[in-house]
C-alpha cells in the first residue's frame, strides 16, 4: 500500500466504504453478572475509529462512563469481586443508565456522521456479550437513536484466533505486538482502548497482504 498522504476526502472515502457504510467502534462493557436482561450495567466505554493520511485505520475519541445500577438490577458478588467495582462507591462518579448510553451515543453518532457512514457496527472481544448488554440496556431505557447495528458486530476474539492463533485479549495483542498490562484489565476503557488497537492491527495487516474491499 502506498505510503503517500491521502486528502482528507479521500480517507473519509475509504472509511465510508471499507465497512459497507458501518463504522467500527470498540466496546467494552463492565456489568454485575452475565445476563444482559437482569443484571446491572456497571462500566460503559467506547472509542472510535478513523484512518490517519497514509490509510492506515487507527484509534480516534475515546469515552468511558460509570454507570448507576438500574432500579431492581441484580448483582453477582463473583462479577464484583471479578471487576474490583463497587458499584455505590460515592467515588465513582457514576451516572443513571439512560444518561451513559445517551453519552456514548452521542460520540458514536457524531463520529459516524464525520465519517460518512450510515450507522456503527460495535467491535468486542466477545462481542455478543458487549453488544447484548448495549443493545438491552438501550431498550430498557427506550432510547431511539440507538446508532449501533442491533445484531451485526466485529469480534477479534474471532479475529485474532484466525489472524494470531489466540482467543484470549491479553494473548492476542501479545502476538499482535500491542503492549497489554494486565493489571489495567477489566477496566472497560482499557480494555476497550486494546480492543481497538487489536482490531486496526488485524485491519492493517490484510490490508498490507493486498486483501482490501473494492472503494467504488
Amino acid at each position: 500500500m502506498s505510503s503517500s498522504p491521502c486528502p482528507e476526502t479521500e480517507t473519509k472515502q475509504l472509511m465510508a466504504h471499507r465497512f459497507r457504510g458501518f463504522l467500527p467502534v470498540a466496546v467494552d462493557v463492565e456489568t454485575g453478572g452475565f445476563n444482559a436482561a437482569t443484571d446491572a450495567l456497571l462500566e460503559v466505554a467506547a472509542v472510535t475509529m478513523t484512518f490517519d493520511a497514509q490509510g492506515r485505520l487507527k484509534p480516534d475519541e475515546a469515552l468511558n462512563v460509570h454507570v448507576e445500577p438500574f432500579e431492581g438490577a441484580n448483582l453477582e458478588a463473583a462479577a464484583l469481586e471479578f471487576t474490583g467495582i463497587d458499584p455505590y462507591h460515592p467515588l465513582r462518579g457514576a451516572v443513571p443508565e439512560r444518561d451513559a448510553l445517551q453519552e456514548i451515543f452521542r460520540l458514536v453518532r457524531r463520529a459516524v456522521k464525520a465519517a460518512g457512514c450510515n450507522r456503527a457496527v460495535l467491535v468486542g472481544h466477545n462481542a455478543h456479550f458487549d453488544n447484548g448488554f448495549i443493545q438491552t440496556a438501550a431498550i430498557r431505557q427506550q432510547l431511539k437513536r440507538n446508532p449501533f447495528h442491533p445484531f451485526s458486530s466485529f469480534d477479534t476474539a474471532t479475529l485474532a484466533g484466525v489472524a494470531f492463533g489466540q482467543t484470549v485479549l491479553a494473548k492476542a495483542c501479545e502476538a499482535a505486538d500491542v503492549p497489554f498490562d494486565s493489571r489495567e484489565a477489566h477496566s472497560a476503557l482499557y480494555d476497550a482502548q486494546k480492543t481497538a488497537e487489536l482490531f486496526c492491527v488485524i485491519v492493517n495487516r490484510f490490508q498490507d497482504a493486498g486483501f482490501t474491499p473494492p472503494t467504488g
